[in-house]
């Protein structure tokens, strides 16, 4: 079955930087576009970064030239390397992917102190 394990949230002070995994499993990592996510307490859950199977990305235009998504096929990981963060930053992060179905992680938390 399709896993996905999010690591590395962790308590960060404002401009620090984190690095995001999202390992995957139970289906060919390398032929599915694979995305991160983002939900902050009272709000939606929002888009953060795409990357696809040719490795073509996206971003929201709130962390474009900060986060920067990436992906290791041999090791089935997708990474959000976040730089300059700040406090709006602050979010569980989820890795998603879709298979016919609609898969997500278990989230990982980021904050981020003032």
């Amino acid at each position: 079955q399709v896993q996905l394990v999010e690591s590395g949230g962790d308590l960060v002070q404002l401009g620090g930087s984190l690095r995001l995994s999202c390992a995957a499993s139970g289906f060919t990592f390398s032929s599915y576009a694979m995305s991160w996510y983002r939900q902050a307490p009272g709000k939606q859950r929002e888009l953060v970064a795409t990357i696809t199977s040719r490795r073509n990305t996206n971003y929201a235009d709130s962390v474009k030239g900060r986060f920067t998504i990436s992906r290791d096929n041999a090791k089935s990981t997708v990474y959000l390397q976040m730089h300059r963060l700040k406090p709006e930053d602050t979010a569980v992060y989820y890795c998603y992917t879709n298979i016919i179905n609609n898969y997500w992680g278990q989230g990982t938390q980021v904050t981020v102190s003032s």
